[in-house]
């Protein structure tokens, strides 16, 4: 791929997240750098990981692949089991490395099955928006409402997956933006920076939560800005 050739995005969406929020993040900041942006939707239920990694395979040529949360870390997986198909990696929030049963988010989407299971969506998601940012609430109201019956599924799937083990970031040669909010608890700027520090030719991108509910691009821009400089800069 020439660098004045942008590769076609196909970014996934986080845990019990949607296509929706993947676009408000990304399609600004893709466009303005001439990336053409597809976004799939989400499958609800216990095919939700096998569903996101099938789009990966049905995708024609060297793609820049990568996501949001669980987008990120399947796309960064895919990618290092399929080094000539992936032109480049955009992994924003990316919320652990590995088996990690402990990590935040992990722990977060867990309870929130199991909530669902016990009281169901309405009253779960009651649970869940109670003292959240307004932007985050509607997200999660739009998103999980949207999953439907398979909503428990989808969460437990999503917590069980392994994150990108360090040999397989470490694997991967292809330009990489990291992106991480420093005020984000559930995704760790920390784990940002190792992913960085594991990849080859990462960059790093810094934004807040409180930045992204004003503009959710903010997001996009840390992470577009990081892989352009791992693009560009040698």
């Amino acid at each position: 791929m020439s660098v004045t050739e942008p590769p076609t995005a196909v970014l996934l969406p986080g845990t019990g997240s949607d296509e929706v929020f993947v676009r408000s993040v990304f399609a600004g900041p893709l466009a303005a750098v001439g990336v053409e942006l597809r976004t799939p939707r989400p499958r609800p239920g216990k095919e939700l990981v096998r569903a996101h990694l099938a789009t990966l395979e049905a995708t024609d040529g060297p793609v820049l692949v990568g996501g949001i949360s669980l987008g990120a870390h399947l796309a960064a997986r895919w990618a290092a089991s399929n080094p000539d198909r992936c032109a480049g990696l955009l992994l924003a929030l990316p919320a652990w490395t590995g088996v990690s049963p402990d990590a935040p988010a992990a722990l977060a989407a867990r309870y929130s099955a199991a909530d669902v299971r016990a009281r169901g969506t309405g009253a779960a998601l009651a649970t869940a928006v109670t003292g959240v940012a307004p932007w985050l609430a509607a997200e999660l109201t739009r998103a999980w409402t949207g999953y439907g019956a398979g909503l428990a599924d989808s969460l437990e799937v999503a917590a069980a997956e392994p994150g990108p083990a360090v040999a397989e970031l470490a694997g991967l040669a292809v330009p990489a933006g990291v992106a991480g909010c420093t005020d984000d608890p559930v995704h760790p700027i920390e784990t940002a920076r190792a992913w960085v520090a594991a990849l080859p030719n990462g960059r790093l991108g810094t934004t807040s939560l409180a930045a992204v509910g004003a503009d959710p691009e903010a997001l996009g821009r840390a992470t577009v800005l990081a892989w352009l400089r791992a693009r560009f800069e040698r």
